[in-house]
């Protein structure tokens, strides 16, 4: 496989998005919207991210023979994302997801093809690629499956940053406690680390997450983020763009390539969050993770 200094492991998706609704259709009722865009989103943002921040970059997920994975393949081709470390198969393999942009904030309906038996079917694929690249950095999602390759990744000398969904610390907020014990940098969200440490004061919540985690990167959308290090916490607005907001979906995923590429440079925590947040402001100015693409 070709040497890639970020993987980012996980599922990746085909995205219908729609802009700013005035309100969501009643049962029966259609409604008519326009600006409109197919675009590509899950870990193929990260990996895409990284690449514009000027890393190596590679993808490993699913890719089957279906319309969404000829999307993200042709993206990501385009872009200069490595596709060796995916796995393909047959039949559909990408997730589908309808993006409904409305009151200030977007809702989503989603559809995930059937994966093999198996809580995390793919970790013994990602563990070979982990083993034959050895990337400096790889992102992946904390669940209960994926321990012994965040256990792995330590010993190669791979750093982790770890990111979660409200899915995982509803049922799993154990599991992530110990993955984030073995990453090197954990991104959640406000609203994330209050609900997993079940704290309402950002403050504890912050402490918690900085006794798991040696970096702790606290994504906060418009207002920037929080970098914690060595248990000091700053604030950081650098990076933030002044921009007309179109579609909020991806910007996280977007800040969290960024920061990884820009780390890979050589850069400090701090300087790598103003690159997210850079990252960030320019993905929720256009409609899509990945923005438009052409199908």
């Amino acid at each position: 496989m070709t040497e890639m200094e970020v993987i980012s492991f996980g599922s990746v998706f085909l995205e219908i998005v729609f802009g700013h609704l005035e309100r969501l259709p009643l049962p029966g009722e259609e409604i008519y919207v326009d600006p409109f865009a197919f675009s590509c989103g899950g870990a193929v943002t990260i990996a895409v991210a990284a690449r514009r921040a000027g890393a190596t970059a590679g993808l490993a997920t699913l890719l089957g023979d279906d319309l969404g994975s000829r999307v993200v393949t042709q993206h990501s081709l385009c872009e200069g994302v490595e596709l060796s470390p995916s796995r393909r198969v047959a039949g559909p393999a990408v997730g589908i997801t309808v993006v409904l942009n409305f009151n200030r904030d977007r809702a989503f309906v989603s559809h995930m093809p059937p994966r093999p038996p198996g809580p995390v079917p793919e970790v013994g694929r990602w563990l070979e690629v982990l083993r034959q690249i050895r990337p400096a950095w790889c992102y992946m999602h904390a669940s209960p499956g994926v321990e012994d390759f965040l256990h792995e990744a330590r010993a190669l000398g791979t750093r982790v940053a770890l990111d979660l969904n409200f899915g995982v610390i509803d049922d799993h907020p154990e599991a992530v406690v110990r993955c984030a014990r073995l990453a090197d940098v954990f991104l959640p969200n406000e609203e994330e680390l209050r609900r997993l440490t079940r704290s309402e004061d950002l403050r504890e919540a912050i402490a918690a997450a900085a006794s798991w985690c040696p970096w702790v990167v606290v994504k906060r959308g418009p207002a920037g983020a929080i970098g914690v290090e060595r248990g000091r916490s700053t604030e950081v607005t650098e990076g933030l763009e002044d921009v007309v907001v179109r579609d909020r979906t991806g910007a996280g995923d977007a800040f969290a390539g960024a920061m990884i590429g820009t780390l890979v440079r050589g850069a400090g925590l701090l300087e790598a969050v103003a690159a997210g947040n850079a990252a960030g402001s320019k993905a929720v100015a256009r409609l899509g993770a990945a923005g438009e693409v052409t199908i």
